[in-house]
């Protein structure tokens, strides 16, 4: 009777004390206080319970201030397509030309995905002065970074038989791109789209504390001067805002995809 097989050894045992042994070492060496999180629900009450008598005094304001927040969220989101649908397929390894652009082309976007949009913002608002323009720029240029890296590796991802059968028509390089890469990533391209534009609406907010423009702008100054019923009806507003944007990309997601 011949000896039966040794049972194969089982890692992710293995994988996961590693993993928790690692976690417990960055917890000590970060000191999280979680004692001091868990005591201090008192004064946090306290503090949240300044907001709650929104000032709708200079509600039109607002409202067209998160207007110019989606806005620059929109032109950040186009910045980043834009980009995207000439790099994307260079920074396919199947399409690009060579690899030495690849690799070029595919450090360029993980430089853009490496700078924050924080970052990006404060160099642009200090060279190009307060306003919407930074914003706009920081967002399209670091999503740029994201949005061209998913298109690329779907378009990685597209069956060889479909770039087999058009370049078997003597298509060139930009032919091929063009007549088989967009049209076979078309779907994913959209859902990606959409996905930058709602993370874009999000981070613009973000991007007004440091004059960026729009709504941030003015929650960063009724924060700053302890104004917290407008600071409540601001932030009511972005709340608002972001709830309709994720409903109506649900929706156009159903409608395209």
């Amino acid at each position: 009777m011949s000896k039966l097989p040794s049972k194969p050894f089982n890692w992710v045992f293995v994988i996961f004390g590693i993993v928790l042994f690692l976690m417990i070492i960055c917890l000590v060496y970060l000191q999280l206080p979680f004692g001091k999180f868990f005591r201090s629900g008192e004064d946090m009450a306290e503090y949240l319970s300044r907001y709650t008598r929104p000032d709708f005094s200079e509600l039109t304001k607002y409202i067209w201030l998160m207007i110019t927040t989606v806005i620059i969220a929109l032109w950040g989101t186009v910045l980043a397509l834009s980009l995207s649908f000439f790099l994307a397929p260079i920074a396919a390894k199947n399409l690009s030309p060579n690899p030495l652009i690849y690799r070029i082309v595919r450090e360029i976007l993980n430089f853009f995905r490496a700078m924050p949009d924080l970052v990006l913002a404060l160099i642009f608002v200090v060279a190009l002065g307060l306003g919407p323009l930074p914003g706009f720029l920081a967002l399209g240029i670091h999503t740029t970074g994201f949005l061209g890296k998913f298109l690329a590796e779907s378009m990685e991802r597209v069956d060889k038989g479909v770039y087999e059968g058009v370049s078997a028509t003597g298509t060139n390089t930009l032919q091929l791109i063009m007549y088989a890469a967009w049209p076979s990533i078309l779907r994913e391209a959209i859902g990606y789209t959409l996905y930058i534009f709602d993370r874009n609406v999000r981070m613009a907010t973000v991007l007004g504390l440091v004059g960026a423009g729009g709504i941030g702008v003015e929650l960063n100054t009724t924060l700053r001067f302890f104004d917290y019923d407008k600071s409540a009806t601001l932030i009511l507003i972005i709340l608002m805002t972001i709830i309709a944007i994720d409903y109506l990309s649900t929706w156009l997601r159903k409608q395209v995809l």
